[in-house]
């Protein structure tokens, strides 16, 4: 009765969340073989550590109920039985409970045949996504936002380029530290379709509740369409407007911090915009991936994300309105 009042309130959250339009995220809710252990040890605990605090307050009413009768010799010899017996019992249960932690958690890093291998780089305060293959020229780099395909383990290569973060997808995995000078692994699989939302659950400076990251788990005909669109270059602009953003952009310190395959335009101190409006979100999950929001964040970066690293850059209302066309047509 009791897991099955929680299992219906872990819904309150995504309700309200899409009520809002935001990515839910819960670890009451499994999606794949390793979230689903994580959610069996957490009822586990939940459960057994229950049965623990009502022995507890048993055990106070009880001596609540006698404390007003008179010591005896052999009340005091079943006291300190049952005080023996009861730290035997906190040795085994703990014992226990690390027993099934371990259990739960082994295998997230194990190796698994034929996976989807996928670097994840946490910045200050974003991701770097690169999907490695045995072949270079089919290797691509995105950027805070994360495609898997159904039933298939995703290795996830984890490492930092600044300060510790941590990965967190909690209806997939469990939590894993991305360090840097360190490369630290976990294995992904999503057995069930849709889009749970990511973060970093290490405490990273002034940003770091802004730094979301959405994995969209499809099936692997979806995936291999949209891994095959990331593959290739920037389309060519289509307007004389978006022509105009593309030059200014090349031509302008844009280029010097962002990549955009197919173009001139090859920084790597911020994230690959070849193909940014794919996208769901824009700096990590801060706004909704629109020309709108392209033009707010170009415009002042700092009032959004303060702190971040991405410059002001001076541009006239003009070389706005054609940088965020030029860009929102990068799909």
């Amino acid at each position: 009765m009791i897991r099955r009042f929680w299992r219906r309130m872990a819904w309150i959250v995504p309700l309200a969340c899409s009520a809002c339009g935001e990515t839910f995220q819960s670890a009451l809710q499994p999606a794949g073989p390793h979230a689903a252990s994580l959610a069996r040890l957490i009822w586990s605990f939940t459960a057994i550590c229950g049965v623990i605090w009502l022995l507890v307050m048993l055990v106070l009413l009880f001596a609540l109920w006698r404390r007003h009768r008179p010591a005896e010799a052999r009340h005091e010899r079943r006291a300190t039985a049952i005080i023996g017996a009861a730290v035997a019992a906190t040795v085994l249960i703990i014992t226990g409970l690390t027993l099934m932690s371990y259990a739960a958690t082994r295998g997230l890093s194990d190796d698994a045949p034929d996976p989807v291998v996928i670097r994840v780089r946490g910045y200050q305060w974003w991701w770097e996504v690169t999907y490695a293959d045995r072949r270079p020229e089919r290797t691509f780099v995105t950027a805070n936002e994360i495609h898997i395909p159904l039933h298939r383990p995703v290795r996830l290569e984890l490492t930092a380029a600044d300060v510790i973060h941590s990965f967190w997808v909690p209806n997939l995995a469990g939590k894993q530290d991305l360090i840097p000078g360190r490369n630290n692994t976990l294995t992904i699989v999503a057995d069930a379709p849709g889009t749970y939302r990511a973060q970093c659950a290490e405490f990273c400076g002034l940003q770091h509740a802004h730094m979301a990251l959405p994995v969209i788990a499809e099936d692997a005909a979806a995936f291999d369409t949209w891994r095959q669109a990331q593959l290739a270059e920037a389309p060519a602009p289509v307007t004389a407007e978006q022509a105009a953003g593309r030059d200014f952009f090349t031509a302008g310190p844009c280029s010097a911090c962002h990549t955009v395959r197919g173009t001139s335009a090859a920084g790597r101190l911020g994230p690959d915009l070849t193909h940014v409006a794919s996208r769901q979100t824009i700096a990590a999950g801060q706004l909704p991936t629109t020309r709108g929001s392209l033009a707010a964040w170009i415009a002042d970066p700092q009032t959004i994300k303060p702190g971040n690293n991405m410059p002001l850059v001076p541009m006239t209302p003009d070389q706005l309105q054609s940088v965020s066309a030029w860009l929102a047509s990068l799909r």
